[in-house]
């Protein structure tokens, strides 16, 4: 398994490797990103996918600036989230609700909008309700994504949700006010910038159902 490890700005790092939930057929693609934010004198994992034991230049990376936060940004993003909290003995943060069967035996601390979490990061809202809740990063400018967002074959777009309309595009719109230089996405292209998130909020959203 080919583990990629990207910078993408001065404190903001990711790696990406396959899922192995993937399966032909699915509406994501196989590689995923977890993400690494040094903000505030902390070191604060998203969404993390634990590499294989093969991956040592992710493992290596992590001991030199070991996490003190791991936090999941969606209900079903909850991958590896307890492994690092126990790995690292970082403090968890997650969703208030999780999938049946799929909540992790660690306990991590709600993430709500209207609060800042250990670092400074912000949590926005996404207009979906409970189901995702991007997280601003004041010092690298940057706005993180679970699903609300995704890069299918390199394009920004937005995933197609219901509420779209009503709730979800004011939302995001309301997001261009925030200073941001970098929009990360966890399945496609995971790197982006303001000018591809203006753009995607015009462009047909990804996966809606025929």
């Amino acid at each position: 398994m080919t583990v990629a490890l990207i910078d993408v700005a001065p404190g903001l790092w990711l790696w990406r490797q396959p899922h192995w939930e993937w399966r032909e057929g699915d509406d994501w693609e196989p590689e995923v990103a977890s993400f690494v934010v040094e903000s505030g004198g902390e070191v604060i994992l998203l969404d993390p996918l634990a590499p294989p034991p093969s991956a040592r230049h992710v493992y290596d990376r992590l001991e030199t600036k070991r996490p003190t936060v791991a936090a999941v940004l969606k209900p079903d993003h909850v991958r590896d989230v307890e492994l690092f909290v126990h790995w690292y003995g970082a403090d968890g943060y997650g969703p208030w609700l999780f999938w049946k069967g799929d909540a992790p035996r660690a306990e991590l601390k709600p993430i709500e909008v209207g609060t800042t979490l250990p670092g400074g990061l912000v949590p926005l809202h996404d207009g979906r309700g409970k189901m995702e809740t991007p997280l601003y990063l004041p010092e690298q400018r940057a706005i993180v994504f679970a699903d609300g967002m995704t890069a299918p074959g390199g394009t920004l777009r937005v995933w197609w949700t219901p509420s779209l309309e009503r709730f979800v595009m004011p939302a995001l719109r309301e997001m261009l006010d925030l200073p941001f230089d970098h929009v990360l996405v966890s399945h496609g292209q995971p790197v982006h910038d303001r000018q591809e998130f203006e753009a995607a909020l015009e462009r047909e959203p990804w996966s809606q159902p025929k």
